[in-house]
């Protein structure tokens, strides 16, 4: 099972795959804290376009980054925040670990990271991840230092260690005006990932 995704030949290959491999796959996308939320919209739409089923788990800082209209109404389902429904019902972490097909954290931020790293587990998203039976993959976003931080290395490395798949990140022009790597995968690019996960398994 693929670990590492980030390479020109593995782009390569996904080109040539069809992505309705997608439809039907029920995608759990956690949104976390970073300016990269921003571009969770065109995944979402993207997602949808090939047939996929998707509910979003925000965090509270997503919301400063990504409003959760947007993300609904795209999704085509209510957006999940917080264990309360209101009305005296609760979002089910463990339902929602065994419904998604995976459980894709994008953008990943360094403070999730962590928190996923060490069993941390202090909001929605972090107690479906501790709990999901199914594929977890997580595509980080942060700056260029963060990223290449030993700390934040440390902690993706762990990750990897429990069978998570990292998507990596792209190099580019950061939020902070600095070039290099750390900007969040290409939606177009995670869409690729994931249809090469699923064409693969089901072989």
């Amino acid at each position: 099972m693929m670990k590492y995704f980030g390479n020109t030949k593995l782009l390569k290959k996904l080109k040539t795959l069809n992505n309705s491999v997608l439809k039907g796959k029920k995608i759990l996308l956690g949104v976390t804290g970073s300016i990269a939320a921003y571009k969770t919209a065109s995944l979402v739409r993207l997602l949808i376009k090939e047939g996929a089923v998707v509910k979003v788990i925000m965090t509270e800082a997503a919301a400063s980054f990504v409003t959760e209209m947007t993300l609904s109404t795209l999704s085509q389902n209510p957006v999940l925040k917080s264990f309360d429904k209101g009305q005296g019902e609760w979002n089910n972490h463990v339902q929602l670990g065994l419904w998604c097909d995976v459980l894709l954290v994008a953008p990943a931020s360094a403070n999730t990271i962590a928190k996923m790293a060490n069993g941390l587990c202090d909001n929605l998203l972090l107690a479906v991840y501790l709990s999901c039976r199914s594929k977890v993959a997580f595509a980080p976003a942060m700056d260029l230092d963060m990223y290449q931080h030993p700390a934040v290395l440390s902690n993706i490395d762990k990750l990897l260690s429990y069978g998570n798949s990292l998507i990596d990140a792209e190099e580019g022009e950061l939020a902070s005006g600095l070039v290099g790597k750390g900007r969040m995968a290409e939606p177009e690019n995670i869409v690729e990932y994931l249809s090469l996960f699923f064409s693969e398994s089901s072989k």
